[in-house]
């Protein structure tokens, strides 16, 4: 799979799996593809398996104060529901699964490049790098759950998971719709930040 595998560990339906999440953590139970469609006022997002078929689907309103979203499996049985919290400092994302478990995803709204995310609830951390775009989740006792590569260049938002824990395939798939969508509203922010900097800068040098 050459080089570029140990920076970007994104793969295709269909690939092998990448060679560093094996080297590391041994060959994979099963993975899953997740793919954003953002061209609508309900963004929505497919989770395939590696055959192409359609084992979870996520719908969001595009503009929504709490960026309240519905996960539902093949068959549109509720699997989870996600909500957008913002207090002080951190950012939440509250996971209420379809049996009432709950559980919140805290981010720290100034990390750049090394991101850990509490997983209150289960015990989990979330260990990612925002410039690699590789992310992995690990249970209470250290051990791994899945394995996400982002795709780096797309007009969709693609992900591929690596799964190790079958068992917990659901709770790993609201996971990470949650850390897509803490993604994707940070790219606004930052996008927001630019534009800002760049009208401000504009201004000063016209009044000089």
């Amino acid at each position: 799979m050459g080089t570029f595998s140990k920076f970007i560990r994104y793969r295709g339906q269909g690939k092998e799996a990448n060679v560093v999440n094996v080297e590391r953590f041994g060959t994979p139970s099963h993975s899953l593809f997740i793919s954003t469609n953002f061209w609508s006022f309900r963004q929505t997002t497919k989770i395939e398996d590696e055959d192409g078929s359609v084992a979870y689907r996520a719908k969001s309103r595009a503009i929504s104060l709490h960026d309240k979203t519905t996960i539902t499996d093949a068959r549109g049985g509720l699997v989870a529901k996600v909500e957008r919290k913002v207090l002080t400092l951190r950012e939440y994302h509250r996971v209420t699964m379809a049996d009432g478990l709950r559980f919140d995803i805290a981010h720290d709204l100034f990390q750049v490049f090394e991101d850990t995310a509490e997983i209150s609830g289960l015990g989990w951390t979330l260990r990612g790098n925002y410039a690699s775009l590789n992310f992995e989740l690990y249970d209470a006792n250290g051990s791994i759950i899945a394995v996400v590569g982002k795709k780096l260049v797309s007009i969709k938002d693609k992900y591929a998971i690596d799964v190790y824990r079958p068992e917990l395939e659901r709770e790993v798939v609201a996971v990470l719709v949650a850390l897509q969508h803490t993604l994707r509203g940070r790219t606004k922010s930052n996008r927001s930040s630019s534009l800002v900097l760049d009208v401000v800068g504009k201004s000063l040098g016209t009044s000089t």
